[in-house]
């Protein structure tokens, strides 16, 4: 029996085979955003490190050292990897609205983004969402933490209001603590007033 084994991974992952009699394969392939991290396939006879996308290694059991590191075509992997790329669950949707300086008031543009969150919400049956609330660094940092709570409650409201569950929302603030664009004190930048929204 041949034992198909495929890694997505952006960090680290050590993968022990040695209670493995049955032929597995590993491929490493990249993360939704391209990233890439490193596989180690051993047994008790040996390893093979991945570190490159589409790189796989065969190991016919634990008596048996892993065989070379070859790279697999993208074909080659939706062949033999069809049934596993296609259970993997959807990359989280992220998504920035972005606000009138000093207010809770979304830009035009940001208004017309509304639509699609709450269709990707649907579309997904989502009841994990996040809204964390940002400022500039215009005001206090107490100031600047209360007008994020407001700009996430704001689009809490909206989501809530279009039939999404307030319990599959968690809604934070950072304030002025975790800038886009990092500037000085007391820069109005448009592009840190904003919410950031990830649907899971």
């Amino acid at each position: 029996m041949n034992k198909l084994v495929i890694f997505l991974a952006a960090l680290g992952v050590f993968a022990l085979l040695a209670g493995c009699a049955a032929r597995s394969t590993v491929v490493l392939i990249p993360d939704p955003d391209g990233n890439v991290g490193q596989v180690i396939v051993a047994n008790e006879r040996g390893q093979k490190v991945l570190n490159e996308a589409n790189q796989s290694v065969t190991v016919a059991g634990r008596n048996v050292p892993p065989g070379a590191v070859t790279t697999m075509t993208a074909g080659e992997i939706q062949s033999v990897f069809s049934e596993a790329l296609a259970a993997r669950p959807l990359p989280p949707a992220r998504f920035i609205l972005y606000f009138l300086m000093d207010s809770n008031v979304l830009t035009r543009e940001s208004k017309a983004v509304v639509p699609e969150i709450l269709e990707t919400i649907r579309k997904r049956s989502s009841v994990d969402v996040v809204i964390s609330g940002h400022t500039d660094t215009v005001g206090t940092g107490e100031y600047n933490y209360k007008l994020g709570l407001d700009r996430t409650k704001a689009i809490y409201d909206i989501l809530v209001a279009k039939g999404v569950a307030a319990s599959s929302i968690t809604a934070t603030s950072h304030g002025e603590g975790n800038p886009l664009v990092k500037t000085g004190d007391n820069i109005p930048e448009p592009r840190n007033r904003r919410v950031e929204i990830v649907v899971r």
